[in-house]
């Protein structure tokens, strides 16, 4: 008997998204800039890096790979900073898998973060600022990969456009098995401050993220709960995974009927009977990141661009 189940893949979900990144590099006649430090020998940072090299040729954005020690990586960073040509920096975290790490992203200039680590858009992300101006005309940069899974969930239909922007998640209840600074949180954040209820698993336990009894806060606020993943999941709409190891699997008869599932490890962390439980199988999200990463880097191209003309003016 066919599943009922229906896999959606990266691929799809990014399409339109180089297309038009494409389509606007190509007719603005411009060539934004990427540089990406790697710092490691993670295979999956490896590959994020093969993958950004070969997104970046398509769609006409210049990516340049500068691998370093990472012992020299913070001069390096500050060195790019203050180069006039890059418009974007990016590294291939972990480095030194420690707060090293969290004070590396802060090396990352404002203006060059198309990750958005740094403490100007991680602190706009928890506080759901969504502009990083007063007059509301740039945007902020938000963490790629959290990006990247809210397209997914606007794609696939989780958002609801018949509420209001901002509130398009009220009423669904999402499971993240992963809380950490680089994706778990922000991305429980993110999904809190537009209405959802957010379970956010770690080793640690499970924290509640939301915008109070009937959203009525400005920005989510965190609770700890000792609710047990068993006590989530099965009520969760949607189940989102970001173990970083093979050995972690969802057990697939914890899942509610219907379900929405998403990994965005490398590695697969779903059940292979994943889609006897799910109504929409997302296996990966790889290639929406690097398309959000593109999308982050034109923002910062163009928002440097306008700091050069209103000095000249």
């Amino acid at each position: 008997m066919a599943t009922a189940c229906k896999t959606v893949l990266a691929s799809k979900v990014s399409a339109s998204f180089r297309e038009q990144l494409h389509k606007d590099i190509e007719e603005r006649k411009i060539r934004p800039k990427l540089v990406g430090f790697l710092a490691n020998d993670d295979p999956a940072a490896r590959k994020y890096a093969e993958w950004t090299a070969k997104t970046c040729a398509e769609t006409g954005v210049d990516f340049e790979l500068r691998k370093v020690d990472k012992q020299d990586l913070e001069e390096k960073i500050t060195e790019a900073n203050e180069e006039k040509e890059v418009n974007g920096i990016m590294v291939y975290y972990p480095v030194f898998g420690n707060k090293q790490d969290l004070y590396l992203q802060n090396c990352v200039s404002p203006l060059k973060d198309v990750e958005g680590l740094c403490h100007t858009f991680v602190h706009n992300v928890y506080h759901n600022v969504r502009y990083m101006d007063e007059k509301e005309t740039m945007k902020c940069i938000i963490p790629c990969t959290s990006l990247a899974v809210v397209k997914i969930l606007e794609y696939i239909g989780v958002y609801n456009s018949v509420l209001p922007y901002g509130n398009r998640l009220y009423g669904r209840t999402i499971t993240i098995v992963n809380r950490s600074e680089i994706v778990g949180r922000p991305l429980a954040a993110m999904l809190a401050n537009d209405g959802a209820k957010v379970f956010s698993v770690d080793v640690n336990g499970i924290q509640i993220f939301t915008r109070g009894t009937g959203i009525k806060l400005k920005a989510h606020k965190v609770e700890d709960t000792d609710m047990k993943l068993e006590d989530v999941v099965p009520q969760s709409d949607v189940v989102i995974t970001g173990v970083p190891t093979p050995k972690y699997k969802m057990p697939t008869s914890l899942l509610k009927e219907g379900v929405i599932a998403i990994n965005f490890s490398s590695s697969a962390n779903f059940e292979d009977d994943v889609k006897s439980k799910a109504s929409i199988f997302v296996p990966s999200v790889g290639k929406v990141t690097v398309a959000m990463l593109e999308r982050n880097l034109l923002r910062l191209h163009d928002h440097q661009e306008s700091i050069e003309k209103s000095k000249s003016q």
